[in-house]
């Protein structure tokens, strides 16, 4: 994987092509000050529309008037967290939002912050104010992946291109999970397909695997085969109930875009994905989904939803965490040991 493969697969770059094929979206320039803000490992504290908050806030103050009554500590040495605000950007978010038809679905060059949809409201990444998008932004791995290290897979060593990052709002829309789909292309082939929430059987697949292959291949000769800038790249689908297929994004042929229910070894060893020894066959795209519930997987975002310290213990990534806990652990059965010790009857000698 090439950085300029990266680079080309920035949504400002692939969007101005095939706009007529995609959901419509509003591009923003990200001023440094909220770069800054989005890196800063800090408390979290969420920044955003002052008018937002005050709504929000009106619902849970009407059903707490209890708390009114409640003396709270004027310790001097106490504290308060504030976030900075952002006015002049949050005034060109929100009227974006709001040419959108007040929903969207936000992310960055690249990614978008799927792996904190969890400490959103109802685990949706529909975004309404710029503080719904700061609070996703901020508890993303995605995110700060795409601030820091867009380019750390790439083969060649050339110097790292420059980035102008960008906030990027999509128009809300209800995709079905099940209407998803990952497509792999080398040399201006479309290699294999794959069910892109794996996670999850969907029996409408299965019954309709021929016209979904089918009209992903179709719509891939048609619109998207030798229009993109590279001849290697992934691109995500959706298949709408009416059998449309629509174009959701794009990302780099290499081991930081997900293989889903394929392997990268066999993506790129070019040999044939199908098992069939039907030339007509071999020349199709492999078709992979999810075939009964006996095969679903965990999501891969559930590692996200735990403190890190506690998934590096489990995996064995960090070794001086691991030290210490042992060490931890050591001194623990120790004091048990003294107080079992303390605690036991002494029996008088006669």
């Amino acid at each position: 994987m090439k950085k300029e493969q990266v680079v080309n697969c920035q949504f400002s770059v692939w969007y101005p092509l095939f706009k007529k094929l995609t959901i419509k979206s509003l591009i923003l320039p990200l001023p440094q000050n909220v770069i800054d803000y989005l890196l800063d490992d800090g408390t979290l504290v969420v920044s955003g529309s002052s008018e937002n908050s005050t709504q929000r806030s009106q619902t849970n103050n009407s059903d707490s008037e209890e708390e009114d009554d409640i003396q709270w500590s004027d310790d001097e040495t106490t504290t308060v967290a504030t976030a900075p605000e952002f006015p002049e950007f949050n005034s060109k978010v929100q009227e974006a939002i709001n040419a959108l038809g007040g929903r969207v679905f936000p992310k960055l060059n690249w990614s978008a912050p799927r792996d904190a949809n969890w400490i959103a409201l109802n685990s949706s990444l529909q975004c309404q104010s710029l503080s719904d998008i700061f609070l996703l932004f901020k508890s993303s791995d995605f995110i700060t992946h795409d601030l820091t290290q867009p380019f750390l897979q790439c083969s060649d060593d050339s110097p790292d291109p420059g980035i102008n990052y960008e906030l990027v709002l999509r128009k809300w829309s209800e995709l079905i999970p099940g209407g998803e789909f990952r497509c792999f292309v080398k040399e201006n082939k479309l290699i294999g397909i794959s069910q892109r929430d794996y996670t999850q059987h969907y029996q409408h697949i299965s019954k309709q695997e021929a016209s979904i292959s089918s009209s992903i291949l179709l719509f891939f000769k048609n619109h998207i085969q030798h229009q993109f800038p590279d001849e290697d790249f992934v691109l995500d689908v959706y298949r709408d109930s009416m059998g449309r297929v629509w174009l959701i994004d794009f990302n780099p042929f290499g081991e930081v875009t997900d293989s889903l229910l394929f392997t990268w070894e066999e993506l790129t060893s070019g040999n044939s994905l199908t098992d069939s020894e039907d030339t007509a066959l071999q020349e199709s795209p492999a078709f992979r989904y999810t075939t009964s519930e006996v095969t679903v997987q965990p999501s891969p975002c559930l590692s996200y939803r735990i403190p890190r310290d506690f998934l590096d213990l489990s995996t064995g990534e960090d070794a001086y965490k691991l030290i210490d806990f042992l060490k931890l652990k050591k001194g623990q059965q120790e004091e048990e040991s003294e107080d079992e010790a303390e605690a036991e009857p002494h029996v008088a000698s006669t």
